[in-house]
């Protein structure tokens, strides 16, 4: 008998506005068995956002006693704010067995290769520049500051993609969620 396949922890990363956020909660709905790890954050909640769904939304004190405790996976400052994967919840369902997904940025990647260097990362990518452009202004949730911001961050995150395992190019929600399925071995 062949042996059991242990998932492995799959990053998905890409610039702001790529859409991971829109890919993952498709991905989930049809396969509602991969665990989307929860981040925590000292940015404030956006409008129809829920602590312990879509983050953990801390005070800066509190981040700091996670990041002192070495309860967070990775972390990373982003816009002003901080994010962090907690530790445990990922390592305890990669010992049960079930498919785990990080869904954070270039930064947060990076770390979680140098400590879980048998981690699978993918990049999503945006079909064009216009396109990521036309993404991140359209959100209108950020000041032109923020937007310009994180234009400038993603010029950085999109130069990154070769430090990827594989790239897939968000041209179709539905696509891309099945490749990242297939790639996770979730069928």
């Amino acid at each position: 008998m062949a042996a059991e396949v242990r998932p492995r922890l799959t990053v998905l990363s890409g610039p702001s506005g790529v859409g991971k956020s829109t890919v993952v909660a498709h991905m989930r709905k049809v396969h509602p068995e991969v665990w989307l790890s929860v981040s925590a954050t000292t940015r404030k909640p956006r409008p129809g956002e829920r602590h312990g769904v879509h983050y953990f939304f801390v005070n800066d004190d509190e981040f700091d006693k996670l990041i002192a405790n070495g309860e967070l996976l990775e972390w990373a400052e982003f816009a002003g704010n901080r994010y962090g994967t907690p530790r445990g919840a990922v390592l305890e369902r990669l010992e049960n067995g079930e498919p785990v997904l990080l869904e954070i940025d270039l930064q947060g990647a990076r770390l979680v290769r140098e400590s879980m260097s048998e981690a699978q990362l993918i990049f999503l990518a945006p079909p064009s520049w216009d396109e990521l452009v036309r993404r991140l202004t359209g959100r209108g949730t950020e000041s032109a500051e923020v937007v310009e911001r994180r234009l400038g961050a993603a010029k950085i995150e999109l130069a990154a993609e070769s430090e990827f395992d594989t790239t897939l190019v968000n041209t179709s929600v539905e696509d891309v969620a099945r490749e990242l399925l297939a790639l996770m071995n979730v069928v």
